[in-house]
């Protein structure tokens, strides 16, 4: 099993990649796409052994395909890395992974400056006979991701050649059985993420449906809309970040077949809203880096249930589990089965933090949840639940709730320490542009929809809110600002 080889070895004429991050628009042929691989790894080969960790600092683009399957073709492990890194960053990444060389473009090299010896992968290329598949197994290390770091210092999970295989499930049932004629695949997430590469680009490739590749430094509805027109795009995943900002937009997108969104629950009004705006009911899947697609919706096989992330994907065990490791009926940690196939093989040269990620044969995803019907319901991180008097809150149906307010943008929800009910549900709201609401209205918002005990008891406004690279709300940052609120606040009453 090379996972190059499930992409390449197809038709040479048959499309592959729309390529829009350029000009205008190029079409690109799997035999376009295996002469750049095989260019790439002939040069690479001379430098490079398998095992080896190579840099593909790259937006979305074919060279940033060839890039990662040259790697793969040779039997060398490819990290991905973000343009939008700033040096501190790169240089972490670089350094734990052991990368001596990176596959770049001119703005990359600028970035890395001595961090690594760069590689142009336009210039890199090498004339020649075919590059041979070097042998690997479901196994054999092929790509090492780091995760955003919402909950601590980035970890790199190292992932095997069977990693494309098991996301495809998850991707087909996603998009409402992915590969009808006509199909065409893109996302406004950038390649250096497991949603862009793996949710995304190679699914795609290896399904043999085109891959549209489109580069937005900063995500603009206008510009979506214009990749999705000239494109004829039919199927996109959409990060909830985005689908909020099309929806405050007032965005109208017509010509889509399936829309996919994972990273944080969507709530009703945005479902309500996909089927209006956007002409289809929006699949919620759920995954992290260390083992991705492991939960979907599928509207297409089954009515989508407000609020759960849907059903597991076939090939996956997922439970809630309790602290015995068993599956339980209540609230519990959501694990999945050791040996998916989308599973990580471990955190590079972090064997303590690897074995804490497993209980029993579980792997535990650090999320919350609970069964629901055939399907099951995030409650939040294991570390965001909220515990105010007695109650265990989770902050995502607060945040989904006052998201339907019309005034709101964006926010975050986390517990502040409080003497009397050890923690209260704090909101951090970003209003949208031009809009004004007080704390009481919004408070008597989420008290007449949800549980009296868990509306927010105090409503701060902000700007903004802190962001991974990513585009998820980074909880971390907030809860230690709500502390130091709280500890700020006590000692003025000493």
């Amino acid at each position: 099993m090379n996972m190059a080889a499930q992409i390449l070895e197809k038709p040479r004429d048959q499309l592959a990649i729309i390529d829009l991050s350029d000009g205008p628009r190029r079409d690109v042929s799997i035999g376009e796409l295996t002469q750049r691989t095989d260019g790439l790894a002939r040069a690479l080969r001379i430098r490079i052994a398998a095992g080896d960790r190579v840099g593909v600092l790259l937006s979305q683009s074919p060279w940033c395909a060839a890039a990662h399957l040259a790697i793969w073709k040779l039997g060398a492990i490819s990290v991905p890395l973000f343009k939008l890194f700033a040096r501190g960053a790169l240089q972490s990444r670089l350094e734990d992974a052991g990368c001596a060389l990176v596959l770049t473009d001119p703005e990359g090299r600028a970035l890395l400056g001595d961090l690594a010896e760069p590689w142009i992968a336009s210039e890199a290329g090498v004339s020649g006979p075919p590059v041979p598949y070097a042998d690997a197994g479901p196994e054999t290390p092929a790509v090492l991701i780091y995760t955003s770091g919402t909950t601590g210092a980035p970890k790199g999970a190292l992932h095997g050649h069977s990693v494309l295989d098991g996301h495809i499930p998850g991707v087909v049932i996603s998009h409402d059985d992915l590969g009808q004629p006509g199909d065409c695949l893109w996302t406004p997430a950038d390649w250096a993420w497991i949603g862009g590469l793996f949710d995304v680009a190679m699914p795609g490739l290896a399904l043999g449906v085109p891959v549209v590749a489109a580069r937005m430094e900063k995500f603009s509805s206008g510009e979506c809309m214009r990749i999705i027109s000239e494109a004829s795009v039919r199927n996109a995943f959409f990060p909830p970040t985005a689908l909020r900002l099309l929806k405050a937009d007032g965005a109208r997108i017509a010509g889509l077949r399936s829309v996919a969104s994972g990273g944080e629950p969507l709530g009703a009004e945005m479902l309500a809203w996909g089927r209006e705006a956007l002409g289809v009911t929006i699949n919620e899947f759920y995954g992290q880096t260390e083992c991705n697609m492991v939960v979907s919706s599928c509207a297409s096989r089954f009515a989508p249930e407000p609020g759960a992330m849907g059903r597991p994907v076939p090939g996956f065990d997922v439970e809630v589990i309790d602290d015995n490791g068993q599956p339980t009926d209540g609230e519990g940690d959501i694990a999945v089965r050791r040996g998916a196939p989308s599973m990580f093989l471990g955190y590079w040269n972090r064997p303590d933090a690897t074995a804490e990620k497993f209980r029993g044969d579980w792997m535990l995803t650090g999320d919350r949840g609970i069964r629901s019907g055939a399907g099951l319901r995030f409650v939040g991180r294991e570390d965001d639940v909220i515990t105010s008097g007695g109650y265990r809150i989770g902050p995502a149906e607060i945040e989904d709730c006052l998201l339907t307010h019309p005034s709101v943008a964006t926010v975050g929800v986390v517990g502040k320490p409080d003497a009397l009910r050890g923690e209260i549900v704090k909101a951090y709201v970003v209003l949208r542009k031009g809009a004004s609401v007080d704390a009481e209205t919004l408070q008597g918002w989420v008290r007449d929809r949800l549980a009296r005990y868990s509306y927010p008891r105090e409503i701060a406004f902000l700007d903004s809110l802190p962001m991974t690279v990513t585009g998820k709300v980074i909880r971390k940052a907030l809860k230690e600002r709500a502390i130091a609120e709280a500890t700020q606040t006590a000692r003025t009453h000493q």
